[in-house]
């Protein structure tokens, strides 16, 4: 049941959920993002029983678009608005390397850097509860041990205010009520938990809250105290206690119980208005997970919103009050749903003067104020601010100027039918020789890339995609899958995951190949599978388990042995770990290690016959080295097609432009020799990357020659 009338739909915005966390663990590389009405259909949901290959196109393939405007540094990207909006703040390249500008609101081009970065960049960052302070999170050379700087804007001072060798922090909390200060959590006593502190910015003293060896998750109140925390159960899910001051340290008092059903899609959003509850998003007692309160007495719940076809995965509240001012969901494409009387129009206005999807980044604290971006396939990366006392819309800035003139395609969302009736919400684009009248259907079959999400806990949306605009632009359709176990559709749509993965997982993308070949994208030898993470993982599943059905595959990140991995997992999963068991297999069974050998494609190299291309850092805590080094040793003993990309200065993903660039242009020569498509020399696009190429430099054209002579450069 929809609660209010829907105003428009966009993209996800950003909230620290549960399953938000565990989608990181197997996520690779990602754009920013929180960061209409009715959904569009797209082609048809179910394949035809017979369909006839349609007549080629007549039209001319578009332009080449240069890989450095699509995976190059932006011209500005994450923007924000200062809490009292005089302020403007973004992250921009300096000498190369992505910092962060902060500069008046009404002049852009007053800004000027205030962190001076020159390693990897600044990747996360987010304003303190004043203009006073700004905060960073950063690693070194991806090793995700991230410490918390905070920069003084009045000195220019920049602080490690958590400097503890060998340790991760994060951010827990801010608070308008106490601006100076912020709550985080560190692990360096015990590196499997966070213990919990208040920290002043000024000087960067730590006041500890509560030590902890049980909890894997907290919430704050606006006085920045631990007033809920969550303890992992051996099921997987979790108890949920309320934290009160006592005289001997906090009391915990359990209040309610997060089933492990549950688990993926609970979030603990922070209190409501009277103090006396926490606004949560959760599937308990119901299917799609829906916006409760929960009373910190008993832990009861009182619905305050939700929707029948997807789960509530964004909330806007008011800044300092946190009354609910509106809330989203996403099946197809987001809708927005307004909850105060006069709401709505604010939200009808981006509508009429923006050309995308509306995804909220903050407010203002007065809540007068919002930035935004607006996210459309043809559109990269604009931002907006509205103003709700004018109810004006001003464009701030676009990411991606260059763009602009560039021939981006439009993108289709289409549900298609598992084998065993479970619609897969999924996006397709397609290039222009296919779809010259850009109406999302296919005139002509095209190559094909199944472009699979990592996770598994997380999904695609519609709206700007570059590796979609880029595979397009080469002359391929490109489809993104939300498989089961993808996030936002339901709790039965992430149960039907477990133990699934390589079996009912692949065969959900295998289905969406079928429906590709039976609607005329493609044809069934020309279709490559390609994915990071989670999706590097599918690639190898369809190299291994399927080995006749893709031509090729692009494996950046994945993991190929499932219990290497678990055996594997940065200590301070440890909350998370019995998650990884129930839904992959529990390595201290029998069975469940059967499980994970079994579905390992490293136990099934033998199988694969056509190319692989694998991308990896040396420093990624979550899928280790390794994983990619033990398939790629016994794929070169046993001669079997393979070219490995190490960058030995990147983690999980590549964040440093000059290793994407790279090693999107390795890739692009790679496809060309297994599907034909069109493709930018490699050139000098190595230059000022870490690259490394253990094994198969002679199977990507250029790469060997590109080899010669070329000296990498590794950062910290």
């Amino acid at each position: 049941m929809q609660t209010t009338d829907p105003v428009r739909n966009s993209p996800p915005l950003a909230v620290l959920t549960t399953a938000a966390i565990l989608a990181l663990t197997f996520t690779g590389c990602s754009r920013d993002s929180g960061e209409s009405p009715a959904p569009s259909t797209g082609p048809a949901a179910e394949p035809a029983s017979q369909a006839a290959a349609p007549a080629p196109a007549a039209a001319e393939p578009d332009e080449l678009i240069p890989r450095t405007l699509l995976f190059g540094n932006p011209e500005r990207i994450r923007g924000r608005l200062s809490p009292s909006g005089e302020l403007v703040s973004y992250v921009a390249p300096v000498d190369g390397i992505m910092n962060v500008w902060v500069g008046p609101a009404n002049d852009l081009e007053a800004a000027k850097p205030v962190t001076a970065d020159t390693s990897r960049g600044i990747q996360v960052y987010q304003w303190s509860a004043s203009d006073d302070y700004l905060l960073y999170l950063r690693d070194t050379g991806g090793d995700e041990n991230d410490h918390v700087h905070a920069v003084s804007l009045a000195t220019g001072e920049i602080r490690d205010i958590t400097p503890y060798p060998g340790a991760r922090a994060e951010i827990y909390a801010v608070s308008w009520s106490r601006p100076g200060e912020i709550v985080v959590g560190i692990n360096d006593r015990n590196p499997e938990y966070f213990d919990v502190y208040r920290i002043a910015l000024e000087t960067g003293e730590r006041t500890l809250l509560l030590e902890n060896d049980e909890f894997g998750s907290f919430v704050a109140d606006d006085d920045l105290a631990v007033r809920i925390a969550v303890r992992p159960t051996e099921d997987g899910g979790g108890d949920v206690f309320r934290v009160d001051p006592g005289d001997d340290g906090p009391a915990f008092t359990q209040i309610s119980n997060i089933s492990a059903e549950d688990f993926l899609s609970t979030t603990m959003l922070g209190m409501t208005p009277a103090n006396d509850a926490i606004h949560v998003i959760t599937a308990r007692d119901r299917d799609k997970a829906a916006l409760m309160a929960m009373s910190l007495e008993d832990g009861s719940l009182s619905l305050v919103a939700e929707d029948d076809r997807a789960d509530v995965d964004a909330v806007m509240r008011e800044p300092t009050t946190r009354e609910v001012l509106a809330y989203a969901a996403t099946f197809e494409r987001q809708t927005w749903f307004p909850l105060q009387d006069g709401f709505g129009r604010h939200l009808e206005n981006i509508v009429n003067n923006t050309p995308g999807d509306m995804n909220l980044l903050g407010q203002t604290r007065d809540g007068n104020r919002w930035i935004f971006v607006s996210d459309a396939p043809d559109d990269p990366v604009p931002y907006y601010v509205y103003d709700r006392t004018t109810e004006e819309t001003r464009r701030l800035f676009s990411s991606y100027p260059e763009l602009a003139a560039m021939p981006l395609r439009t993108m289709t969302p289409v549900v298609i039918e598992s084998r065993d009736g479970l619609p897969l919400v999924s996006y397709l684009t397609l290039p222009a020789n296919a779809d010259p009248d850009g109406d999302g259907r296919a005139d002509a079959r095209s190559p094909l890339v199944l472009n699979v999400h990592g996770g598994p806990w997380a999904r695609d949306t519609f709206g700007y995609n570059p590796t979609h605009q880029w595979l397009a632009n080469r002359g391929y359709a490109v489809l993104s899958v939300n498989y089961r176990g993808s996030t936002g559709f339901g709790k039965a749509f992430v149960e039907a995951a477990v133990g699934e993965w390589a079996g009912k997982m692949h065969d959900d993308l295998l289905d969406a190949v079928d429906w590709a070949v039976v609607e005329g994208i493609t044809d069934p030898g020309t279709v490559a599978i390609m994915g990071g993470s989670y999706g590097g993982y599918a690639t190898l599943v369809g190299l291994t388990f399927t080995p006749q059905r893709f031509a090729c595959g692009v494996d950046i990140v994945g993991p190929s042995n499932l219990q290497t991995l678990l055996g594997t997992i940065p200590p301070y999963w440890k909350s998370f770990f019995e998650t990884f068991a129930r839904h992959l297999g529990d390595p201290r069974t029998q069975e469940g290690r059967a499980l994970l050998q079994d579905r390992s494609p490293l136990n099934r190299v033998d199988a694969i016959s056509r190319p692989l291309l694998i991308g990896q850092g040396a420093n990624d805590p979550r899928v280790k080295q390794s994983e990619s080094d033990q398939i790629v040793e016994v794929m070169t003993r046993k001669n079997l097609p393979v070219t490995y990309v190490l960058f030995p200065d990147e983690g999980h993903g590549f964040a440093r432009p000059q290793n994407r660039l790279a090693f999107f242009g390795i890739t692009e020569g790679f496809l060309h020799t297994c599907l034909g498509g069109r493709f930018q020399p490699l050139g000098n696009a190595l230059a000022g990357s870490s690259t490394q190429v253990p094994a198969g430099a002679d199977i990507v054209p250029g790469l060997s020659a590109a080899l010669e002579g070329f000296e990498p450069t590794v950062l910290k």
